[in-house]
């Protein structure tokens, strides 16, 4: 009776009692019947059996053509993208703000007010919805962009020191917005299966990559400067506005509202089971004959099929209210609570959140800062522009990597993300002593741009897709949120180092000449 399949009710059949009553017998085919779907609904008599039809019931939607992975992976050019477009303009800031540290600067600004909004989203993930959050992040983005790139480099409005301050402001909310937007998607799509989450990580890539090919060919096509960083910025504000439109689109789709819906499920079974004791579930087994009573529905994680796993074959669930639910205001969550939920959820994750912080401490202690001083008398300012296009093409196929099927243990995972500190000392000697660096052929920055990126792009793409799945799918928003902290922790720390040694070493002779610039010896 219960074997035919999960995709339809059979139909209804009479049956005669010994009293001569006429009776329905009902078979549900691996179906719970949940009472989420009754809530909205009047119970006309107390005692009554509520039968409702499940979510479970239509079929799981398909991401037909990959149109939703394709978005998502726009999703990620979207958030870093404008500040990408900030610090990639490198021979421009050099010449505009000639024999300063403007690239630290930005770098510095960007991490710590990132920094600061991660966390404030991180508090308001249960107070603010999530459409509001990457609106409002795609707004305070857009804004900066159209500013400087109307104001400062087309109408030249400001002075040099008002310009300096005016790009610094305008990171400073660039790096606000984005970041909000940033670590709401990450919870977004901890409620969607993990190949959306390592679509949106290769879409931050692909932003590094756009934008230095972008870059790359103004500065070829366009001899003058002006004109061609312009251009550079207009390109960054029409692809920003595209992957605006299209996350307006794609959360309207049936696939993002299935599993979005399923997420959400979880999260206020839970909340329902705990506030209501005087509802519960009996479970029929029409096949063997066998009632079951259960304290309310446990929700189950959806499969990357869409399948649950909880197997509920040849079975009928009843839901029997004997007292209405009370109608609770919602309210938000104290603080207790909120660093309860937090603690919870970092428990498991501890090892993940590390991995991430680390990999990118690494990495921003040496990009953009020192990646951007590096210059050869050959190659000129052209050469941290190729550093810069070689790390982002290399973390792009880092972020692509990360999408093989191996899962990591999050100890052995930590112990990769720390082996990548021998970068460090081998950029150093690229730079360092000033008349002669032990690696003085352009070719070795080059090399060390490309390993880092690859690495870069896995270690820093793997953490974040395997840590969702540790956690129940009630949690995986807040699991999404608090990796995204960890990341930001990482930037800012490895920001912060590149910064110090910079200045440490700017005043003296140290890593950069008396201009404020570093050239390597030419070959």
């Amino acid at each position: 009776m219960g074997s035919k399949g999960v995709e339809r009710r059979k139909q209804a059949t009479p049956a005669q009692t010994p009293e001569g009553n006429v009776v329905m017998s009902f078979s549900f085919e691996s179906y719970q019947l949940e009472e989420e779907d009754c809530q909205g609904k009047e119970i006309p008599d107390k005692g009554v059996l509520a039968l409702s039809e499940p979510v479970f019931e239509e079929p799981v939607p398909d991401d037909r053509y990959h149109g939703i992975y394709f978005a998502m992976l726009l999703a990620g050019v979207g958030f870093l993208l404008p500040y990408n477009s900030f610090i990639t303009d490198v021979d421009y800031l050099h010449h505009k703000f000639e024999g300063t540290s403007i690239v630290f600067d930005m770098s510095l600004t960007y991490i710590l007010v990132a920094l600061v909004a991660v966390v404030l989203n991180n508090v308001l993930v249960e107070m603010l919805s999530l459409h509001t959050r990457i609106t409002v992040g795609y707004l305070f983005a857009l804004g900066p962009l159209l500013f400087v790139s109307i104001f400062d480099v087309w109408l030249e409005k400001f002075t040099t020191n008002q310009a300096y301050a005016l790009n610094l402001i305008s990171v400073g909310v660039v790096a606000f917005g984005c970041t909000v937007q940033q670590s709401s998607f990450y919870g977004y799509m901890g409620m969607l299966p993990k190949r959306y989450t390592q679509g949106v990580m290769t879409g931050e890539s692909t932003a590094g990559v756009i934008i230095s090919l972008s870059r790359i060919f103004t500065k070829l096509l366009i001899r003058d400067e002006r004109k061609n960083t312009i251009i550079f910025f207009l390109i960054s504000i029409g692809m920003e506005l595209m992957c605006f439109i299209l996350h307006l689109l794609v959360r309207r789709t049936r696939f993002v509202r299935y599993y979005t819906s399923l997420a959400r499920q979880g999260l206020s079974h839970s909340k329902d089971h705990s506030h209501n004791g005087n509802q519960y579930q009996v479970h029929h087994d029409v096949i063997t004959e066998e009632v079951r009573f259960g304290n309310g529905a446990v929700g189950v994680s959806p499969t990357e099929d869409g399948s649950t796993e909880t197997d509920y074959t040849g079975t009928s669930t009843y839901v029997r209210f004997d007292v209405p639910k009370l109608k609770i205001k919602r309210s938000w969550p104290s603080i207790k609570d909120m660093i309860l939920h937090r603690y919870v959820v970092s428990r498991v994750i501890w090892a993940y959140m590390l991995s991430i912080a680390v990999t990118y401490f690494i990495t921003l202690c040496l990009f953009p800062g020192l990646e951007s001083e590096i210059r050869n008398v050959t190659l000129g300012e052209w050469l941290p522009i190729l550093i810069m296009a070689i790390f982002n093409m290399s973390d792009f196929v880092g972020k692509i990597l990360a999408a093989l099927p191996y899962e990591w243990n999050g100890i052995r995972l930590l112990f990769f993300s720390c082996l990548r500190v021998v970068f460090i000392p081998l950029f150093i000697m690229c730079v360092y002593p000033v008349p002669k660096p032990t690696l003085s052929h352009p070719a070795w920055p080059c090399v060390f741009s490309l390993l880092m990126g690859i690495t870069n792009g896995y270690f820093g793409s793997v953490p974040m897709i395997q840590a969702a799945g540790k956690v129940p799918p009630e949690q995986r928003e807040l699991a999404g949120n608090t990796m995204t902290v960890s990341y930001m922790a990482g930037l800012m720390l490895g920001s912060v180092v590149a910064y110090a040694a910079y200045r440490f070493t700017a005043p003296g002779s140290g890593l950069h000449s008396e201009t404020g610039l570093n050239f390597t010896r030419g070959y």
